[in-house]
């Protein structure tokens, strides 16, 4: 438990033994609570006194001043609330850093650890050593299913990795000799051996890392709702209580006034509005990690948008097929994926689902014969069916120039190509596709004034522009690493946008991190990227996204009334207490009235 959640613990319980005395020994109550509101009041107090020597002020001043009229007055139950409301919002608020700092903690645990160097004479011996001890230039063994430990280029080997940790993109990377691989991808099934081109520690991975421990570190702290009004509140307190002490000389009207001033609308009105915020986005399934991102979320102005995953689903899906002229579309589809059931890895399953999809009805393949990482042959009703990359097909099979140029002349993403008997059938592409009420996101993000959108993705940009285009954004940028991202948000934050960052994956986390609310679509757990957000989304819909900011409006304008209703009622009483019309204990009493019209207005932002 940190010191502050300590400080809120203690002062409750010192709050309910004092209620149990009542009934046992009442005498002994207001001298318990006494006790404890001086000794759980004592370090607010002096923590204040230091900030406000700095020029800080916030409504912790206005807060001691309530607690030291409270001890004057022998009102320490008053300020036993006053202490549990201030230590306990600042638990919560430590509790909110440390969530953040575990997406520190989970990205450096699930960093490379292990690395395997190949030595000897013939580089036929493998040697285990920490990831940390790579040397550049050092071949390395990457076996299926492994981490890349560091950056490098593929020695020999063919296999799929997969990138989307890194870049977001869910196709896989279709890796030969030459290929540049980064730390922190997957390997698929086959075995490849790489020339390290980077330490670990100078790799993606470790850059990733330290983006984010990075953009946490540097990020603007939120000034809160109730503080920009402490800043008026506190000196406006001190100058009634002055003048009407040199008006008047009677200390007693100075402390009926600093009653009436006690600063619950101020310390209560925002946490009772936020919480209701929060549990009202909870009921959408959007998890929200601390009341600053509700208070952010309400003055937003640019949304950065993340493609894969967040605009679009996030998995590589049969785009179309082209045949040579032979085979009819679905014909072809079902002899590839009859191929392919054999196969584990994603695009097999993608395109086994697609030709199920369709209707089609796979027949048993045999003698089936696997190159990991390029392709598969095996016999088909009698035929030799091959599916693989474009150089596993060209080695097996005859192909017609012309008729290969044909179905390479779009640029798209990935292919799988389709031999059948020694010649080649076609191709098939695949891609991702759009989520559904991308449009209809935008214009309501419009509405709540978010006017500006980006799309920003690891993908090559022709695709990103594609799919901006499609849902109504206008500017797009490509093939964007994570620090890409994270130097475009912080751009947007120096010129002084209030920065909303959807993403979804290890790779969005940087510029999660370093926008003013980062929101994470976590349907299927999240992981580090829902560390690093301020807000989670639970429910695989884009369009909560536009929820989580219209619930941060109505928070923040339900907490806004239920302030300006308090402060204005406890101006009014602090005037009548100045010329003598309150007295202190009235005036206590008031200003509990005065909190309830505050507190029952604030509850108002958990309906809806």
């Amino acid at each position: 438990m940190t010191p502050r959640g300590g400080l809120a613990a203690a002062s409750l319980g010192v709050i309910i033994v004092g209620l149990l005395l009542k009934f046992i020994v009442p005498a002994w109550a207001p001298t318990v609570w006494l006790v404890g509101l001086i000794i759980s009041g004592a370090p607010i107090v002096w923590r204040t006194v230091l900030e406000a020597r700095h020029g800080h002020w916030a409504t912790d001043v206005v807060a001691v001043l309530a607690i030291v009229g409270a001890v004057l007055l022998r009102q320490p139950l008053a300020g036993l609330v006053i202490v549990l409301m201030r230590s306990g919002g600042e638990a919560l608020e430590q509790y909110a850093a440390g969530r953040a700092s575990a997406a520190l903690r989970e990205l450096e645990a699930a960093a490379p650890r292990i690395a395997h160097r190949l030595i000897g004479p013939n580089l036929t011996t493998v040697e285990d050593l920490p990831a940390g001890a790579i040397d550049i230039g050092d071949p390395l063994l990457v076996r299926p299913g492994e981490l890349v430990p560091c950056n490098g280029v593929v020695r020999d080997g063919n296999s799929l990795v997969d990138v989307a940790r890194l870049t977001g993109e869910p196709v896989p990377v279709a890796a030969a000799p030459g290929t540049s691989l980064m730390s922190g991808s997957i390997n698929g099934e086959g075995v490849l051996t790489i020339t390290a081109t980077a330490r670990a520690e100078d790799s993606q991975y470790a850059k990733i890392v330290e983006l984010v421990r990075t953009a946490q570190s540097t990020k603007a702290p939120l000034v809160r709702l109730a503080d920009r009004y402490a800043v008026w509140f506190t000196p406006a307190t001190l100058l009634v209580c002055l003048l009407t002490f040199l008006a008047t000389h009677d200390a007693t009207r100075v402390l009926a006034v600093l009653v009436v001033a006690t600063p619950c609308p101020l310390i209560l009105a925002t946490p009772i509005a936020i919480i209701g915020g929060i549990s009202r986005a909870a009921r959408r399934q959007i998890i929200v990690r601390h009341g600053g991102a509700l208070e952010a979320l309400s003055g937003v102005d640019v949304a950065v948008f993340d493609k894969t995953g967040t605009l679009t689903i996030g998995k590589p899906l049969v785009r179309r097929v082209l045949t040579t002229g032979d085979l009819s579309d679905a014909e072809l589809l079902r002899l590839a994926a009859s191929v392919e059931q054999g196969s584990s890895h994603l695009l097999a399953r993608t395109l086994v689902d697609a030709a199920l999809d369709s209707g089609a009805t796979l027949p048993l393949a045999r003698a089936h014969i696997e190159s990991p990482g390029r392709g598969v042959t095996a016999e088909v009703e009698g035929h030799e069916v091959s599916v693989g990359s474009r150089a596993f097909i060209l080695e097996r099979a005859r192909a017609n120039p012309a008729v290969l140029s044909r179905l390479e002349r779009e640029e798209v993403g990935l292919r799988a190509y389709i031999a059948i008997d020694g010649c080649l059938a076609g191709v098939v592409e695949y891609s991702d596709r759009t989520r559904p009420g991308l449009r209809e996101l935008r214009a309501r993000l419009a509405t709540l004034g978010i006017e500006r959108a980006i799309l920003l993705s690891g993908d090559h940009a022709p695709n990103v522009r594609a799919v901006a285009q499609e849902i109504g954004i206008v500017e797009a940028r490509g093939d964007l690493l994570p620090e890409g991202k994270v130097t475009v948000v912080q751009q947007l934050v120096r010129e002084g946008y209030h920065v909303l960052m959807v993403g979804d994956g290890t790779n969005d986390a940087p510029a999660l991190s370093a926008a003013h609310v980062g929101v994470a679509l976590a349907s299927q757990g999240g992981g580090i990227s829902a560390e690093a957000a301020d807000v989670v989304v639970l429910a695989d819909d884009v369009s909560r996204v536009a929820d989580a900011v219209e619930i941060g409006h109505h928070t923040l304008d339900v907490a806004r009334q239920s302030i300006w209703l308090g402060l204005g009622l406890s101006i009014i009483a602090m005037i009548a207490a100045s010329f003598g019309s309150i007295a202190p204990t009235i005036g206590a009493l008031l200003q509990e009235v005065i909190d309830i019209a505050s507190i029952a207005n604030a509850l108002r932002a958990s309906r809806g």
